[in-house]
């Protein structure tokens, strides 16, 4: 007995689910044909952004950037990391740095481009080589890679910092958000569009 061919379709599509071995049927000869996925395919995968910003015109572009320590190690909550990243955030300055929050692993910064058209990226790596050679101390390392997003309107970023604002309470550090000594200002940027 032949089974339609959209009930073959369909009752294989639910084993895919479930096997790292794809089943098709062969389109001239309608014999069954198994192949091996990669297991990994058979999930969502989550895909980076793509690097570079965009820049849209009549818009400010401020970028949210979260950089982590090398194996997530909880080095960074210190005076002496604060006052020394303050220092290399304002000598790199062809993009400010806005508000900021230093976590014991990560950091979460604002920027926004000055005038000097320089690539985000190159300005991240710029600012952790300054930031190591200054700081010398031997396992204080950062992820290579790190993650940024530019802010689309006024409310994102608004909402964007009221998250990062509550991240010393999610991670049970201080009970109110002001209490949390390594965050601040550098430079205010103001969304204003024009």
């Amino acid at each position: 007995m032949r089974v339609p061919i959209s009930l073959r379709v369909m009752s294989f599509s639910l084993q895919k689910c479930a096997s790292p071995l794809r089943r098709s049927f062969h389109p001239k000869t309608n014999k069954l044909r198994t192949q091996m996925t990669d297991s990994n395919s058979l999930f969502p995968q989550r895909k980076h952004p793509a690097d570079g910003i965009l820049y849209v015109d009549g818009q400010p572009t401020i970028v949210f950037h979260t950089v982590c320590t090398k194996d997530r190690k909880p080095w960074l909550a210190s005076d002496d990391v604060h006052h020394l990243l303050r220092e290399v955030w304002t000598d790199a300055s062809a993009w400010l740095v806005g508000r900021y929050m230093i976590m014991p692993d990560h950091i979460h910064l604002f920027a926004a481009m000055t005038k000097d058209e320089i690539d985000f990226k190159k300005r991240v790596t710029y600012w952790k080589s300054q930031f190591t050679k200054r700081h010398k101390i031997n396992g204080h390392r950062w992820q290579t890679d790190d993650w940024d997003t530019r802010m689309r309107t006024g409310r994102q970023y608004e909402e964007k910092w009221d998250y990062v604002h509550m991240n010393p309470i999610r991670h049970k550090l201080v009970e109110r958000p002001d209490d949390w000594p390594f965050q601040g200002v550098l430079n205010e940027l103001r969304w204003e569009e024009w």
